[in-house]
């Protein structure tokens, strides 16, 4: 028996963004503590029972890490990797059983473990004022981006276009589940607004699997403009010739406690045009157009831009794949490592 474990809930998830931390953290600190996950699927409440009360009782002494924002209340010898407190500075925007629970728990959970880790420097300063922990019991350790991320040849673009149903090789992408702080209203907004400016063949794509009616509150689309296809969730695999065959990544995010599909699509030779709220200026630096999320017209100036001209197209791509040669889930894994061996 390891020293440390690692409560592995998110196994019981789809993977998306915190999911997905989760597995590739996994993957590479297998050799370094126990993974502790649920012999079936469990959602909801009977997760969270699992996770207070097997979790809790199962530890025997280790050092366990949390690293999706919760964690057992009875284990004060844990680190818990929070990646945003969302449920408490918007609550408005998940159901109201799940907004309670995080309410009540985040904050307790977040003053009775040993420390946490942030994922970015907003998020840090968010616990530090809301959850009220001191600086000196969090840790910075930002998210990477998977080697198969990287600039995809024609042909496997043109193959997963045609899986997912896209009807034109020039789209702009916009990448996300379909709840409220994706901000897929505004978008859509914007793209009326330009679309019988830019070509024809020009298409806004939208991807994302619809977030579950227990977590978020319901989003709304009145109105569907021309030249929009939805293609529903994308599994991991096709995500880098999807990125890579798009004009560029349209992110208008109202709230990140990271941003991985910017840093992605950078890493893929895409143009991004995303967010300049949250913590999504920490990941792009000045690699990426920043727009106000909350602005249409903003959104859609950024949109417009990114079309017409080839030149800012090139110069974005160059300075994404730079910018997101920075991270990686190696370097990640190795600091989360030492955190977790000086804590044991």
């Amino acid at each position: 028996m390891r020293k440390i474990a690692m409560n592995a809930r998110f196994y019981s998830h789809r993977a998306t963004g915190m999911q997905r931390y989760g597995m590739e953290m996994a993957d590479r600190l297998s050799d370094d503590l126990d993974i502790l996950r649920p012999g079936r699927p469990m959602r909801g409440p009977e997760g969270h029972m699992w996770e207070q009360a097997w979790l809790a009782g199962s530890l025997r002494g280790r050092l366990l890490w949390s690293p999706n924002n919760t964690g057992p209340l009875a284990v004060a010898h844990q680190i818990c990797t929070i990646h945003d407190i969302i449920p408490l500075d918007r609550p408005e925007w998940f159901s109201a059983n799940f907004s309670r629970w995080y309410q009540w728990l985040m904050p307790r959970l977040a003053r009775r473990v040993q420390h946490v880790i942030a994922i970015s420097e907003f998020t840090k300063r968010r616990v530090m004022e809301r959850l009220r922990v001191s600086a000196d019991r969090i840790t910075v350790i930002p998210n990477g981006v998977d080697s198969c991320f990287h600039p995809q040849p024609e042909s496997e673009v043109d193959l997963v276009r045609r899986e997912l149903g896209i009807p034109t090789p020039h789209y702009l992408l916009c990448l996300g589940s379909m709840e409220p702080r994706k901000n897929v209203g505004r978008l859509l907004a914007a793209w009326e607004r330009i679309a019988d400016r830019v070509p024809d063949d020009v298409h806004l794509v939208i991807s994302g699997a619809k977030g579950s009616s227990t977590v978020f509150s319901e989003v709304s689309l009145d109105r569907i403009p021309l030249r929009v296809h939805f293609t529903g969730y994308v599994k991991q695999e096709h995500l880098p010739a999807l990125y890579s065959g798009a004009l560029a990544l349209v992110y208008p995010s109202l709230y990140e406690g990271f941003g991985l599909p910017p840093l992605e699509a950078m890493a893929c030779g895409t143009p991004v045009v995303t967010s300049s709220t949250t913590s999504i200026p920490e990941v792009t630096g000045d690699a990426a157009i920043l727009v106000d999320p909350e602005d249409a017209e903003a959104i859609a100036d950024g949109m417009l831009r990114v079309v017409e001209s080839e030149e800012l197209r090139e110069n974005l791509r160059r300075a994404g794949l730079a910018r997101a040669a920075q991270f990686s889930w190696d370097a990640a894994a190795a600091a989360t490592r030492t955190l977790l061996q000086q804590m044991v």
